[in-house]
């Protein structure tokens, strides 16, 4: 197994997640969401699922955690949740995931390989993949630069890019949040994780939505493709 951050801080932002978890397999850090052009990836959590070929016998999907352990590491929120986190939190109780089901599969398919029913063979990995338009190329294109703007810190010029990438792949939560978690919000732990306007100076926000308005929008149960055997 290998996992994969997608964030254009790289380590200043995955860092601390990735040595809290302590994997003991490679932890990977994909700056300018390589994997998501690659593979087709539109959300976190989501997995790629490749055989020892070199063959992808699932592609993208959502993979819900596991449920966590009792002594598990948490992240350290504060007594007092700002209002607008905890309509987030609220949302984010909405949807609809299936961990018992996504990690039988995944059970299944290392102790089968090939034999496994959740294995696909290349026809319906085809079918189940995401075509890529000339649109979608485009807007690929616009959020790497985005990024590279980013990490060059011209933040005001990635913007605009971010903006289009968000138009030109409407169905792409990762390239919403990427840009909406750099814009903060709220002092403290919770920053990268308010993803929309300050109470402060909400006529700053530089984008036309936020992670509230438009999980509301799709509504929450709707927020992750449903997991298909």
């Amino acid at each position: 197994m290998v996992t994969v951050g997608l964030d254009v801080l790289g380590a200043a932002s995955c860092r601390g997640f990735i040595e809290a978890a302590a994997p003991k397999h490679p932890s990977l850090i994909d700056q300018h969401h390589r994997l998501a052009e690659l593979f087709g990836v539109i959300n976190i959590p989501s997995s790629i699922w490749i055989d020892e070929q070199g063959m992808i016998v699932r592609p993208a999907e959502v993979a819900p955690a596991p449920p966590l352990e009792r002594d598990a590491p948490t992240m350290d929120i504060p007594a007092e949740l700002p209002a607008r986190f905890v309509e987030i939190l609220g949302e984010a109780a909405k949807m609809v995931i299936e961990p018992a089901a996504y990690h039988t599969a995944l059970r299944d398919w290392v102790e089968k390989g090939a034999d496994s029913d959740y294995a696909m063979d290349p026809v319906t990995v085809i079918q189940r993949s995401r075509p890529r338009s000339a649109d979608v190329s485009l807007g690929h294109a616009h959020f790497e630069l985005a990024t590279h703007l980013e990490s060059e810190g011209q933040h005001t010029a990635a913007i605009k890019h971010f903006r289009e990438a968000h138009r030109l792949v409407p169905d792409s939560w990762t390239f919403r949040r990427q840009a909406w978690s750099l814009e903060g919000g709220v002092e403290g732990p919770l920053n990268r994780f308010w993803q929309g306007p300050s109470d402060d100076n909400p006529q700053d926000w530089p984008y036309e939505g936020d992670w509230l308005e438009d999980v509301r929008e799709v509504g929450a149960e709707n927020y992750n493709e449903p997991w298909k055997a």
